[in-house]
């Protein structure tokens, strides 16, 4: 058994918590201190010996943005889900992870691009491409927050005998993206989860 889906005691939890709040800390930390590093080197340091590359710090400053906000939006989605996990069990926790993780991810892409651009034309362009994600995403983050939903309310559970979009079978798995129910033939069918949100659902007793 995983850890994430063992039964974890509250000093085990806040210790999580804990160690995700000083990751987000360090990598914010660690991008601020390198970002100065590079921005000297490439300034003010290697012109100094001849080397001329002020003209790729922007690029050097883009990847380390990209690579320093995953950490750190990949950080504060670890701690919304240790956070979660005080109160909910692993798939909900993992649900409201995945959530802020593509929320997080979308928001720091818009961000970069429109630093990178500057002025009018950086906020017009941010706001496109939040545009652009946020359409991209539409589908899987609408059954995202419909599986968040779910597993919150508990309209059904594991080993239920349902009639969910249609299909007829025993509740296998409720995750972020898809419900898994087995049909009596065996056959596993994954529903997703904005079309059980927005349908009807029969419990029917267990034989």
């Amino acid at each position: 058994m995983s850890v994430q889906s063992q039964q974890l005691s509250p000093s085990e939890i806040a210790r999580r918590v804990s160690v995700s709040v000083a990751r987000i800390v360090l990598y914010v930390v660690l991008y601020v201190l390198v970002s100065a590093v590079v921005h000297y080197s490439m300034s003010t340091l290697l012109p100094g010996y001849g080397i001329t590359v002020a003209d790729y710090e922007v690029y050097a400053q883009i990847l380390l943005a990209l690579l320093f906000g995953y950490l750190i939006v990949n950080g504060v989605a670890t701690f919304f889900y240790w956070t979660m996990r005080a109160r909910y069990d692993h798939p909900t926790a993992a649900a409201i992870r995945n959530v802020v993780r593509i929320v997080g991810i979308g928001a720091m892409v818009a961000a970069i691009a429109g630093g990178v651009a500057g002025g009018a034309a950086g906020v017009a362009l941010g706001g496109f491409l939040g545009l652009v994600v946020g359409f991209a995403s539409q589908q899987v983050l609408g059954q995202a927050i419909a599986g968040l939903f779910l597993l919150i309310a508990r309209p059904f559970r594991i080993n239920d005998v349902v009639t969910i979009a249609g299909e007829d079978g025993v509740v296998e798995d409720v995750s972020t993206l898809f419900t898994a129910i087995v049909k009596s033939d065996g056959t596993r069918v994954l529903i997703p989860n904005n079309t059980i949100i927005g349908g009807k659902i029969y419990l029917k007793p267990k034989k």
